[in-house]
């Protein structure tokens, strides 16, 4: 296995120490940062394959920080986060992050999800099909470079952004529910996936759509799902 770096970022030094016990085990090299602003010194620095961030710190936030990362760079984000309400969450999805955890947390659930994280970002790309580069009609997938481009200009999507968009080009013309598209690109069973994949679709949208109220690619099926326009 590759040798992975994960940043650990969080204001209470017991929860970092705690992550970098359960993810050492796991063979997997912890940084640490005790909040939003160290972590980004930390990622200009140093090599980090996959962040973990804390939604409430002094100086500069989970939320400001990862919308920070995401204008420059494409790394994973797992957001840990005290609250449970659905606007955190969706707030946290909105600016960037890719999953979050609710604390506290259960070690397992979290080692496994930074595990399915990395999986994704080093096959990134990796879903099996004939063609290495798909167009609809100005939308275009390079499989190969992992670009997407609209109408030749590059779009810069999260890890998770791309693969849904790689799903469901893919399988362009195809309606998948909420759940099927969460189950394939998340690799995990959807359970109270609507949120999760609503944000994710409509960070997509605002990103290829030249009328994002009114998409010409990335279409929602009423009461099905989602498609994406052949």
């Amino acid at each position: 296995m590759d040798k992975f770096f994960v940043l650990v970022v969080d204001d209470d030094k017991e929860i970092r120490d705690a992550i970098e016990i359960y993810l050492k085990n796991e063979g997997v090299t912890v940084l640490k940062a005790k909040d939003g602003a160290e972590a980004l010194e930390i990622i200009n620095e140093h090599p980090v394959h996959l962040i973990i961030m804390d939604v409430m710190m002094p100086r500069l936030d989970g939320i400001a920080a990862t919308s920070k990362i995401r204008e420059q760079k494409n790394i994973p984000i797992l957001m840990l986060s005290a609250k449970s309400e659905d606007s955190d969450k969706i707030l946290g999805l909105h600016v960037g992050a890719d999953d979050y955890v609710t604390k506290p947390f259960n070690p397992m659930e979290l080692v496994a999800r930074v595990k399915s994280q990395l999986r994704r970002y080093v096959t990134l790309g990796s879903y099996e099909g004939i063609k290495k580069v798909i167009d609809l009609k100005g939308l275009t997938l390079d499989k190969s470079a992992k670009e997407v481009t609209v109408h030749g200009e590059p779009v810069k999507l999260t890890p998770i952004e791309y693969k849904i968009v790689e799903f469901l080009m893919t399988n362009a013309g195809r309606v998948f529910s909420i759940n099927e598209i969460y189950e394939r690109v998340w690799k995990e069973p959807g359970f109270n996936a609507e949120n999760t994949v609503a944000v994710h679709i409509r960070n997509i949208r605002e990103k290829i759509e030249i009328n994002p109220k009114n998409p010409t690619y990335l279409k929602v099926v009423w009461g099905i799902g989602y498609k994406m326009e052949k």
